[in-house]
């Protein structure tokens, strides 16, 4: 079974190893790849501020993570979308060996009802993929915002944030305490 838990200086490791597989992965595809940023954006687990999140299978494998912003990035986003109360997810990354289980999908699903048991309306993500955009609309996101950021076209997106009450299936343990890492 899945957990979803704050990452730590701990996992740092597993991240960068799974970071690496997707980079592989991607690499095989002829796709753009993270593997000259592996450390450090596996770094990200140690911020003290807890913004990254790990999707780990049976407390011993990590087979994903995203960082959870409580701000918006201020570029492309209207002044009344960022008063709104919102998580932004960026560095979502999972293991390719997983991909019949759907991590990405368990983490977006977990960041929605995440966000919401935070007193979030919403959940934004970016990706410069249109690739990308077409695998979170599978997901419920929507394609807001098309943003030139230097050299490269971002896709701005966003889903409600909602309670899923079965999302405790999905997960091991109590629903309230796996998915959000509180009890």
């Amino acid at each position: 079974m899945f957990a979803m838990r704050p990452a730590t200086a701990a996992d740092i490791p597993g991240v960068a190893a799974m970071i690496r597989s997707r980079s592989t992965w991607l690499e095989g595809r002829g796709m753009p790849s993270w593997r000259e940023s592996a450390d450090n954006l596996a770094a990200q687990a140690e911020n003290s501020h807890g913004g990254m999140w790990v999707l780990e299978e049976d407390a011993s494998r990590i087979v994903g993570c995203t960082t959870v912003q409580e701000q918006t990035p201020p570029w492309g986003w209207t002044p009344e979308e960022l008063a709104e109360p919102a998580h932004y997810l960026f560095t979502t990354v999972t293991d390719p060996a997983y991909r019949d289980q759907k991590p990405g999908t368990l983490i977006a699903l977990w960041a929605v009802d995440h966000a919401a048991r935070e007193g979030k309306e919403w959940v934004r993500r970016g990706c410069m993929f249109p690739g990308l955009v077409r695998y979170y609309e599978t997901q419920g996101f929507a394609l807001l915002h098309e943003v030139q950021r230097t050299r490269n076209r971002v896709y701005l997106m966003a889903r409600r944030a909602e309670r899923l009450p079965n999302l405790g299936t999905l997960f091991s343990g109590d629903a309230a305490s796996t998915s959000t890492g509180r009890p």
